[in-house]
């Protein structure tokens, strides 16, 4: 069954891989003349260079060194890892382990038989953690680029042809690059709202949110997406009152509607307020503190809301200015995403774009899969990514993670399916931490069970989701699941009973 499993998914990638059109063909072709003209040149072009040093663009060049391509990455930050490694996932990761850290010294130690006389935040103490991660993380990267023999330019590049890239280096001075090949990966900056300016004292973006220098008595976020909900986790958990303001009807609509409710009360329980249909008119920072005047979405009366410090996080754009794309003909959309192909071919040859840069979802782990087929396609091999099996996770507590489709969408496109789901609460393990707050939620195809999306709310939910992302993307049933032996006792047998349930009856409820 594994040699037939590898056959079939071979074929697979061939498939997902032939041309879809003479423009295509052609592009690839010019990939591979390149490539085989890059072993032969003497000069000092490279055959790679990618702009952006960020969890696409480093991942990108290291595997384009692997593959024996001649390699420069050129970063403007000085830190390799862009905004997730210096600014977003794992800083953000790091302070939401310490404040649950406390949280749980705080509220649930006592239960478990641990008394303390007292608990108490060192804030600097925490921040030196997160700083401390990160530093060390991106002086990883750099021994990785080192160790692959990849160029590292510290500096902002710009394109200046389909083939030379002009460098303002942190140093002051400039330099051009040539690649016969070259990869944008400049990633996606905070998206602004009209009227509110952002100083990251008061008003900060989700850069400033990992940053500040106390516990704000009071905390507004605007936006009810991934990173506000995490980033209102953090701070509530040390003491902030944390209101949540969101244009949209539900928290985080990507998300499973049943999922999202369950959600929305955990996140209630913990004190998080929501004002949902509500948009903000106007902000006034004259005073020492933020006053927000804000009016249902759909208008009426509107009311003040103070705080100490508002948190802007209205979603991210693509970084896509400045960089020369004009100058060269990259197309771009209304929005500023590069259009690319199937090979992240944009239509100019030689220009390729990956990340979040480029339509598809805008997260670390999906740009770094773009950056390796990127450059097994520049490399004349196959590469693949499929954006409806890339796993999402809110890193609260508990967590959220999901892949595939929400039940709201396999209703839209008319799909025959069932539902399985199995709460936490009969889940041995999860019992017995006295952590049993979630459940999974699978859709499988009526006829034939092939699973279309599984939704976990639970503790390490982002852990338990790969399970369900490995059987998606070998297109496996939830009968496939249900049949794997999964050791007793752990959080894992919970996506075993919902699998059951899914094509049977579950054992243990």
């Amino acid at each position: 069954m594994a040699l037939a499993s590898l056959a079939r998914r071979k074929a697979y990638l061939l498939s997902r891989n032939l041309s879809n059109s003479p423009a295509d063909a052609l592009k690839y072709s010019f990939s591979l003349s390149n490539f085989s003209r890059g072993f032969a040149s003497g000069s000092e072009e490279n055959d790679v260079v990618v702009i952006g040093g960020g969890p696409g663009g480093y991942v990108a060049a290291i595997k384009a060194a692997q593959l024996g391509l001649k390699t420069t990455c050129i970063e403007k930050r000085g830190t390799l890892g862009g905004t997730c490694l210096n600014v977003g996932c794992i800083p953000s990761k790091a302070l939401l382990h310490s404040s649950h850290m406390y949280h749980e010294a705080k509220h649930s130690f006592a239960n478990h038989g641990v008394k303390l006389s007292s608990v108490e935040v060192d804030l600097p103490a925490m921040m030196a953690q997160k700083d401390k991660a990160v530093s060390n993380l991106t002086r990883g990267i750099e021994g990785l680029f080192k160790k692959n023999k990849v160029t590292y330019v510290k500096g902002y590049g710009k394109l200046i042809s389909p083939s030379e890239v002009s460098v303002d280096t942190l140093e002051g001075g400039n330099t051009v690059v040539k690649g016969k090949n070259i990869i944008i990966a400049t990633g996606s900056d905070v998206k602004s709202l009209p009227g509110i300016t952002i100083d990251e004292k008061r008003i900060v973006s989700s850069t400033g949110a990992l940053a500040l220098s106390e516990i704000p008595k009071k905390l507004i976020v605007i936006g009810a997406g991934y990173i506000g909900l995490e980033m209102g986790s953090v701070w509530g958990r040390l003491g902030s009152e944390v209101t949540v303001v969101e244009f949209a009807p539900d928290i985080v609509p990507t998300m499973d509607a049943e999922i999202r409710k369950q959600f929305q009360r955990s996140l209630e329980k913990q004190k998080m307020k929501f004002m949902l249909k509500t948009k903000v008119v106007g902000v006034d920072t004259s005073g020492t503190g933020v006053k927000l005047t804000v009016e249902p979405a759909a208008g009426g009366d509107q009311t003040t809301l103070e705080a100490d410090v508002v948190l802007v996080s209205a979603g991210r754009a693509p970084f896509t200015s400045g960089l020369g794309l004009d100058k060269i003909g990259v197309e771009t959309d209304k929005v500023g995403r590069i259009l690319v192909n199937d090979r992240f071919a944009t239509n100019v040859a030689g220009v390729y774009a990956i990340g979040d840069v480029i339509p598809g979802p805008m997260l670390a782990h999906k740009a770094e899969e773009d950056g390796v087929a990127c450059v097994e396609f520049i490399a004349g091999k196959h590469g693949h990514v499929d954006y409806d099996k890339v796993p999402g996770v809110v890193y609260t507590h508990p967590e959220v993670a999901s892949v595939g489709k929400t039940e709201e969408q396999a209703k839209a496109l008319g799909l025959n399916y069932r539902v399985g789901k199995f709460p936490f609460l009969a889940n041995s393990r999860a019992k017995a931490i006295d952590n049993a707050e979630g459940i999974v939620k699978i859709l499988a195809d009526k006829e034939t069970d092939k699973i279309l999306g599984v939704h976990i709310m639970a503790p390490n939910a982002g852990e338990l989701i790969h399970e369900a992302v490995l059987a998606i993307n070998y297109d496996a049933s939830s009968e496939d699941i249900a049949r794997v032996c999964h050791a007793h006792p752990t959080m894992s047998e919970a996506l075993k009973e919902a699998a059951m349930a899914t094509y049977d009856k579950p054992i243990h409820i």
